[in-house]
């Protein structure tokens, strides 16, 4: 098998699947493929769509590997896509931001942060797939450790947790107070989860402004049945 053609089945394992998909599940399925190449093939594809002026591009999130449509074609989607972007109060952005930082972090810990009751906050995250429970702290009453998914990776467009801004590099990106944050989502090909019920601190009306996480441009994961011939 020649290198033209472990490219062509790279391009349709990342295409096809509906999740990143990393360097070393690419070398696991394609014959005589190692994970140092399988990255080769994907920066090639890369440059090649950029080269060509394609309307999508790699994305190298949460571990691995997806093809999305380019930013600047946002607005086009957002017309075709009915369903409504992913949206987080800033209540829900602030819990959210300490759970990335302290993470694994119980209730309580998060609650200290921010000074208020976060159990229905939490709860959202958990609903939303954006934060997991990690297991139990080993003291008195075992309360649970709650982390970041994979999930909130994809969202964020993150290829690791290591990728979080410093906190510098957040206070650069704030935006004035406001009480909701609509984020326009760089998801993964996946349905977005219906909005979930929050606390009363998430109730007030929505607004949008750009999140203080990492900025993710607003893009759309090419789905499998795209026909890009």
């Amino acid at each position: 098998m020649d290198r033209q053609q472990q490219k062509q089945i790279v391009e349709a394992l990342i295409l096809a699947s509906p999740e990143p998909v990393s360097a070393q599940r690419l070398a696991q399925i394609v014959p005589y493929l190692k994970p140092a190449k399988a990255k080769e093939l994907v920066a090639e594809l890369g440059e090649e769509y950029k080269e060509q002026e394609r309307a999508f591009e790699v994305w190298e999130v949460a571990g691995g590997y997806q093809i999305r449509t380019r930013p600047d074609f946002s607005g086009y989607l957002r017309a075709l896509h009915a369903e409504r972007p992913l949206r987080l109060s800033r209540a829900a952005l602030e819990t959210l931001s300490v759970i990335a930082y302290k993470q694994p972090v119980t209730r309580a810990e998060v609650e200290h942060v921010r000074g208020v009751d976060a159990g229905a906050t939490v709860k959202s995250l958990v609903d939303r797939k954006l934060v997991r429970i990690a297991g139990h702290r080993e003291v008195p009453g075992r309360p649970m450790l709650y982390a970041t998914t994979k999930r909130f990776l994809e969202v964020f467009g993150l290829p690791k947790l290591d990728d979080l801004p410093t906190l510098r590099e957040i206070e650069e990106l704030l935006p004035p107070a406001d009480p909701d944050v609509e984020i326009e989502a760089a998801e993964a090909g996946h349905e977005r989860d219906e909005e979930a019920a929050g606390s009363s601190e998430e109730a007030s009306a929505e607004a949008a402004v750009e999140t203080p996480l990492p900025p993710a441009e607003p893009s759309v994961a090419v789905p499998p049945t795209s026909e890009l011939h």
